[in-house]
């Protein structure tokens, strides 16, 4: 029974060593990023199904093509696998490096900046909403740009 106590307290010592501790937070990290990795995967294959299904169906349907759900909602449906993907790509970026890679993030945004885009509805926007999609696209095409300047910067260094 003693003995007992005496193990967790030594595990609970080297725990508060700053090394130990940081092994412990690296491997929770990893772990939630795995979870997370398996999840996103699975809604993307789940959205890619779903896209599949709703392409044929929209091809078998009267009138033939795309003209019933709209050519631009059938985009948006693209672009939101294609925003998953950029998604995984950060995680495994991480997993790799164990840094959160600042331009996939970047690219990541713009990604979504440019669906809403292609799927807003005009008829329905305000000032204030176009003018704070101009400021979004604005802003992360100054910060990739800046990004990639450095980025080529340190390569070429």
């Amino acid at each position: 029974m003693m003995w007992r106590w005496k193990k967790r307290a030594i595990t609970i010592t080297e725990l508060s060593r700053d090394e130990s501790f940081l092994k412990g937070i690296h491997r929770i990290e990893n772990f939630v990023s795995k979870v997370l990795s398996l999840a996103l995967i699975v809604v993307i294959l789940i959205s890619l199904i779903d896209l599949i299904r709703l392409l044929f169906q929209d091809l078998m349907q009267e009138p033939t093509g795309f003209f019933n759900k709209g050519l631009i909602e059938t985009f948006g449906l693209f672009l939101n696998i294609l925003i998953a993907l950029e998604l995984l790509e950060n995680i495994a970026a991480y997993l790799k490096k164990h840094a959160i890679q600042v331009e996939l993030v970047i690219i990541t945004s713009l990604i979504a900046v440019a669906r809403k885009i292609i799927i807003f509805d005009f008829s329905k926007a305000t000032g204030i909403d176009l003018i704070g999609l101009a400021i979004a696209i604005f802003s992360l095409s100054i910060s990739y740009w800046l990004i990639r300047r450095i980025n080529a910067k340190s390569h070429n260094h």
